[in-house]
């Protein structure tokens, strides 16, 4: 615990990193519970009631059918499934431990570990959750045809990636003001329930609703996606390009913001709480 590990080449470091990170992930996966099974149902139950959620405020509005030529609930299911994966790994990643957290104490974990591990471990529930539900629609309901289904993978795991930049930049917050990191970890998640532009559709927003989430990066992913998913539709007001600097970005404040936090780290933060 107080001794220094001394790594005698990179491929023993690499190794050495990877199973750490790997075991990381599992503890962040059992969280929830001890059963790892009953976790991931717990995901899939929540996806699932969502979904249907969604799914009765449409039929209460009276939307009963696509506004894109396409199965109704594939278009609903992929606005969700996106806005989730983004959200969860937000959240997961803004709360992946300090530098002063207990299991910083051992030798061998960091901080990088850690938010790798938190990210891996978002991104393995909500894709479990995402192929279970599909597959029980696909034999249940309507059969699930996928037009450009790299290019789906593809935005999910930039709305991953992004969410999980943006859960850095909260992470670094939340060591300094732990419960103000909170609140706005929460209002993010809440804000993005609306500004995602999830239950719209791009091309068919007049001007002045399309500056009300154009600036959003999540909109523009969501977007990509049900032009790949449906081949009836071509996106013309978002773009890959936009999320992806947007992306990079934050990645480099939240990269900046977590060095300065950790050097600037000290035991003594939590003496008065």
């Amino acid at each position: 615990m107080f001794v220094r590990r001394k790594t005698r080449n990179l491929a023993e470091a690499a190794f050495t990193t990877l199973a750490l990170i790997y075991h990381q992930t599992v503890h962040n996966l059992r969280k929830t519970h001890s059963n790892a099974v009953i976790g991931l149902l717990m995901a899939i139950l929540q996806t699932v009631i969502m979904v249907l959620g969604f799914f009765a405020i449409y039929w209460v509005m009276g939307i009963k059918r696509s506004p894109l030529r396409g199965d109704f609930m594939l278009f609903l299911m992929s606005g969700i499934f996106i806005f989730m994966v983004h959200v969860q790994a937000a959240g997961a990643v803004s709360g992946a431990g300090s530098s002063t957290s207990a299991m910083m104490k051992h030798g061998p974990m960091n901080t990088a570990i850690a938010i790798t591990a938190a990210a891996l471990a978002a991104l393995y529930t909500r894709v479990v959750a995402i192929i279970v539900i599909l597959w029980f629609y696909h034999v249940l309901g309507n059969p699930v045809v996928v037009e450009n289904w790299r290019g789906c993978m593809a935005m999910l795991l930039l709305a991953w990636f992004s969410g999980s930049c943006i859960g850095l930049v909260f992470l670094s917050i939340r060591q300094w003001w732990p419960a103000g990191g909170n609140i706005i970890t929460q209002l993010f998640q809440r804000i993005n329930m609306v500004a995602s532009g999830k239950m719209f559709v791009a091309n068919m927003l007049p001007g002045f609703m399309l500056a009300m989430f154009d600036w959003n990066p999540l909109f523009h992913i969501i977007d990509q996606t049900r032009g790949f998913l449906f081949i009836n539709y071509t996106p013309h007001y978002s773009s890959i390009s936009y999320p992806v600097w947007v992306t990079l970005a934050i990645l480099m404040i939240g990269l900046m913001a977590e060095f300065v936090t950790r050097n600037a780290a000290s035991l003594s933060w939590t003496a008065g709480r």
